[in-house]
Order: C-alpha cells, then structure tokens, then sequence
C-alpha cells in the first residue's frame, strides 16, 4: 500500500525562510534587500534542478520496471 510522503517539516521550512526573505525586502541596507532577489533567484534555480532530477528519476524507474517485466 502507497502512503502519501509527509512533507509537513519542508513546507514549514520552505515558508518560514519565504517569510523572512519578505521581511528582508524592507531592510534598510541595500545589499541585504538585493540578496532577496538573488536568494529567491537561486531557490527557484535548485528547485527546477530537483524538479528535473526527480522527473528523470520516475522515468528511469519506469524504464528498469519495464525491462524487469520483459
């Protein structure tokens, strides 16, 4: 039987560090408030190369289950 992953401790830490780069928008040093888009950037870099990773992993598992079949 498949359970759904728990994915509760990276959602509330994906939130939490969203959060405090909101915060960090309003700083008042402009280095600080320019690292937020270039640390947004950066997040959003790695998770389009995991996102990748795990598309290409689902498909290897399909190839390897297929030829385990055959």
């Amino acid at each position: 039987m498949m359970y759904k992953e728990d994915t509760t401790f990276h959602d509330l830490r994906a939130r939490s560090v969203e959060d405090w780069l909101s915060e960090m928008e309003n700083h008042e040093d402009l280095a600080v408030r320019g690292g937020v888009k270039v640390t947004k950037d950066y997040i959003m870099a790695l998770q389009k190369k995991i996102d990748m990773l795990e598309e290409k992993n689902t498909l290897k598992d399909q190839y390897l289950k297929k030829i385990s079949k055959g």
